[in-house]
C-alpha cells in the first residue's frame, strides 16, 4: 500500500512575511533600514504585487515595519518581529503534529480495510475448500469442566448426540488415530472430527451443556 504524504500550504504573503521578520530577528536588516518598496519586494520573490502589499501589511499590522507610500518600507521594531517568528514557527510545528496524526490515522484505516479484505478472503477459500473436501476435520479441546471427564466415547454416545465422527484424539505428545469406541475423554485432549458445518456447534454445546 503507497500512502500518499498530506501537505498543508501556508498563503505566501505569510511566508514573505515571516522570511522578512527572520532577516530582521537576523539582524540583515537592522531597525530604521529602509528596505524594498513592493514592486521590488514583488520581483526578489517571484510573486505579484497585490501578494506583496498583503505581506507589508501583515508586518504593519503587527508594527515590525512601517510602510510609507513612495518612501518604501522601514523596520521598525526587532522584539515584535522575534515573536512573530516564534509564534509562526510554533504555528508550523502544531500543523505538522496535526498532518502527522493524520497520515497516521489514513495509514492505520487502511490497514485494517486491508485486514477485512484478506480475513474475508481467507474465509470464503476456507468455506470453498470445506464444500470440496468435507472430511477436513474440525478441532476441540477438552476443558476440565467438561462433564464427560474420563468417560469412554461409547459410553457417552458421542455420534448420536453430535452426527460428528471422532477421527484423532491428540493427548500431550500422543496421537491416537481413528479411536475406538473405548477410550476415554481426558482433560486437554484434543479432538478431531469431521461432520457437516453444523457439528462444531453441536458438540462443543454437548461437551459443555
Amino acid at each position: 500500500m503507497q500512502h500518499k504524504k498530506v501537505q498543508v500550504k501556508q498563503p505566501k504573503y505569510g511566508k514573505i512575511a515571516a522570511d522578512i521578520a527572520s532577516k530582521i530577528v537576523e539582524k540583515k536588516y537592522l531597525v530604521g533600514e529602509r528596505i524594498y518598496a513592493r514592486s521590488s519586494l514583488a520581483s526578489q520573490y517571484g510573486v505579484s504585487s497585490e501578494t506583496a502589499r498583503r505581506a507589508i501589511a501583515v508586518l504593519q499590522d503587527l508594527e515590525i515595519v512601517e510602510a510609507t507610500k513612495g518612501s518604501g518600507v522601514m523596520i521598525k521594531s526587532y522584539e515584535k518581529a522575534a515573536q512573530f517568528v516564534k509564534q509562526f514557527l510554533e504555528v508550523q510545528s502544531i500543523q505538522q503534529i496535526h498532518i502527522e496524526m493524520l497520515e497516521s490515522m489514513k495509514r492505520q484505516k487502511e490497514e485494517i480495510n486491508f485486514l477485512q479484505e484478506i480475513t474475508e478472503r481467507l474465509v470464503s477459500r476456507t468455506e470453498r475448500f470445506r464444500s470440496v473436501n468435507p472430511f477436513v476435520p474440525f478441532q476441540i479441546e477438552v476443558l476440565q469442566h467438561s462433564p464427560y471427564i474420563s468417560r469412554s466415547i461409547g459410553e457417552i454416545n458421542f455420534w448420536q448426540n453430535t452426527l460428528a465422527t471422532i477421527v484423532g484424539i491428540k493427548r500431550g505428545e500422543e496421537l491416537f488415530i481413528s479411536p475406538g469406541p473405548y477410550i476415554t475423554i481426558e482433560p486437554n485432549d484434543i479432538i478431531y472430527f469431521i461432520g457437516n458445518d453444523e457439528c462444531l456447534d453441536r458438540v462443543e454445546k454437548f461437551l459443555y451443556s
